[in-house]
């Protein structure tokens, strides 16, 4: 900013303008100046205004950024509608109304207050500190991580200093230029609807800044601020060692097998490596290009482990480099895990979320039971999200443990299992196909570090005890329990009046009718036996025809049961555009055709695709050829 713009008022530099003259978007113009105190991101608009670009900045202005159970995820730039200084300041001044509308004891406030974490992305250390000052100038007591955290520990944190609420600035596995905020509840969970609406209503009803949300000052010698970071990390790791019994470790210590690890870029490397020493694994040996935090992340296209090859590239190079056969990869902020293994004949199969999820949920119920002296096998539990392979049921059907379906999410399997466990069950596992892992209860939400420990451990632990690969062990899961395997991708549709169109038609399918959905595809080949409709609260594989899980108006998302074990879900939500489709199929223990029921998979899954979503019809673009599992 120039010493004379610097000089001026922000109501002297409004009177220098000349404004667009229409009456909505002079007032966001008009606000943005008076309110925003970053000299980068007021240039930017005020650039605009001088340009006379009204159509950026009504898109910039007259659009807000949602607040959604994900908190904000979006651009870093100026405007409304991204993620930058103000936006931030005004989000934290509606969540900490919010909380002090829920908790009204200022005791509490002062006493419990929040713990904000944050990533390496750019501008998240400064988004924190921001978020603090506005808690701070609100009384409440303050836990700042004053150094780059994995989100896990926000939730750890949360539970083990009995938190009002947690944030954690952080875009995940977002490209570089993007940043978010995210909001824990005091259960240590993502929050749920409806607090999602009442923090948006609450951060709507306090949009302009107070002067001192600005002022970083409050941060220095402030008796309310603290960083837990001292208290917090050992007590993590006492309670990562905790889940893995004296043979797991004493197998972990004479075991010669060596993990190449990526964290992405993220903040992963150093709490990896103190998780290796915890569990007596042999040292990680890290990718040395992607091993320390790096906001550009300028080895990857995408930091995104669900990129599958293309993002474990390098880590495969320094493998072969170090003649090691696995490899873990965390995402940036470390709560998703990636993982890859050498077969026989020396090719690497990067396991898929699926493939994680059965492998883990194998290993959980084995740890459980060595690690418990008496253990009831009955009253655990397992979860997986809708979207997710079914193979943990047909485990638990096996083994005698519950297996409970939740809406897509950790957010909805965090909440859930809380319930569980205050219900007296013992919740060993959860995971989402999205390379999201919840082992134990330490963190009510997904967390890599402790995912990676574990299947380090269970690979250590096979390969010593049995000579087993991972690989070989998923033959074997499948062998006992039934194979697996699914498909998920997905067409883009920018119309949302199509999309709508289209769900409608599978909702009144025959001439026309209220309520009646397609029976079957191939010209009759394949029945339907259940429909599982959550726009509508409809399941009908229950005599009322309700379904159990929650019902979700705003999103398209139907599930259709066929009879050989034939599964597929389309959904849609408003907000990316998608028609998405998830398939599996799902063999018993006794059908051994594994490659019969790969193409069967094809073939149904490309039968619903056309008859279903009709792409030819609507001129849909499919975003990738199918992505098997």
């Amino acid at each position: 900013m120039s010493s004379k713009k610097a000089q001026q008022t922000p109501a002297e530099v409004l009177k220098s303008l000349e404004l667009s003259g229409q009456e909505d978007l002079d007032r966001q113009i008009k606000n943005w100046v008076l309110w925003d105190r970053n000299e980068a991101t007021l240039d930017q608009v005020l650039d605009a205004v001088r340009d006379q670009d009204w159509q950026a900045l009504r898109v910039r202005l007259c659009n807000r950024i949602p607040f959604g159970t994900g908190g904000l995820r979006g651009g870093m730039r100026a405007g409304f509608d991204s993620i930058n200084d103000l936006v931030i300041i005004q989000t934290a001044q509606g969540l900490a109304a919010h909380l002090s509308d829920s908790y009204p004891s200022i005791q509490k406030r002062e006493t419990q207050g929040v713990v904000v974490g944050y990533d390496g992305r750019y501008n998240s250390k400064r988004f924190a500190q921001l978020t603090s000052a506005v808690f701070l100038n609100n009384n409440y007591k303050v836990y700042l991580f004053n150094r780059m955290t994995p989100t896990p520990f926000i939730p750890f944190a949360i539970t083990a200093l009995k938190c009002l609420a947690g944030i954690v600035v952080t875009a995940s596995h977002n490209p570089k230029e993007d940043n978010g905020f995210k909001v824990y509840a005091a259960n240590g969970a993502q929050i749920l609807p409806p607090s999602d609406t009442k923090i948006f209503e609450a951060i709507m009803a306090n949009l302009e800044p107070k002067p001192s949300s600005w002022d970083l000052s409050i941060l220095t010698g402030n008796p309310l601020v603290e960083d837990p970071y001292r208290q917090i990390y050992p007590l993590y790791y006492d309670t990562l060692r905790k889940l893995l019994p004296p043979v797991y470790l004493e197998t972990n210590e004479c075991s010669q097998l060596r993990f190449i690890y990526t964290p992405m870029h993220g903040v992963g490397y150093s709490f990896m490596r103190e998780a290796f020493y915890q569990a007596r694994l042999k040292p990680l040996i890290p990718v040395p290009e992607q091993k320390d935090p790096d906001p550009e992340f300028h080895t990857l296209v995408y930091p995104n482990p669900e990129e599958g090859r293309e993002a474990l590239l390098m880590a495969i190079k320094k493998a072969e480099a170090e003649h090691c056969t696995v490899i873990l990869a965390n995402d940036p902020d470390a709560d998703r895990l990636a993982a890859a293994e050498l077969d026989a004949k020396g090719r690497w199969k990067i396991f898929t979320g699926n493939e994680l999820g059965a492998l883990l949920a194998w290993w959980a119920l084995e740890s459980y039971r060595t690690r418990t002296s008496k253990p009831d096998v009955s009253n655990c539990v397992m979860l997986s999200s809708t979207v997710s392979s079914r193979i943990v049921g047909a485990i638990a059907r096996a083994e005698g443990f519950t297996h409970v379906e939740t809406l897509t999410g950790f957010k909805w399997m965090g909440n859930r299992a809380l319930e569980l466990q205050a219900a007296g069950r013992t919740v060993l596992f959860a995971f989402e196909e999205s390379l999201g892992f919840m082992f134990g209860m330490s963190v009510a939400d997904k967390d890599g570090i402790a995912a990676a420990t574990q299947l380090a451990t269970m690979a250590c632990h096979l390969r010593s005890t049995r000579n087993l690969t991972l690989i070989e062990k998923l033959r074997e899961i499948y062998e006992t329990y039934g194979y697996h395997a699914a498909i998920s991708s997905h067409y883009i549709c920018e119309d949302p009046d199509l999309i709508e169109t289209i769900f409608e038609r599978l909702r009144n399918f025959e001439d026309d009718q209220p309520g009646t959905y397609p029976k079957s595809i191939l010209d009759g080949a394949f029945e339907v036996v259940h429909v599982r409709d959550l726009t509508q609260g409809l399941d009908t594989a229950y005599a009322d025809r309700k379904s159990r899980l929650p019902m979700i108006p705003s999103e398209q998302m139907i599930t259709f049961s066929f009879t050989n074990g034939f599964v597929v879900s389309l959904r849609s939500t408003s907000r990316d555009h998608k028609l998405r489709y998830c398939s599996e199929i799902c063999g018993l223990p006794e059908e051994k055709e594994w490659l019969e029921l790969n193409d069967k998979l094809q073939r149904l899954t490309q039968a619903v695709i056309d008859e279903f979503y009709q792409p030819n019809l609507h001129g849909l673009m499919r975003a990738s050829q199918f992505d098997a599992q």
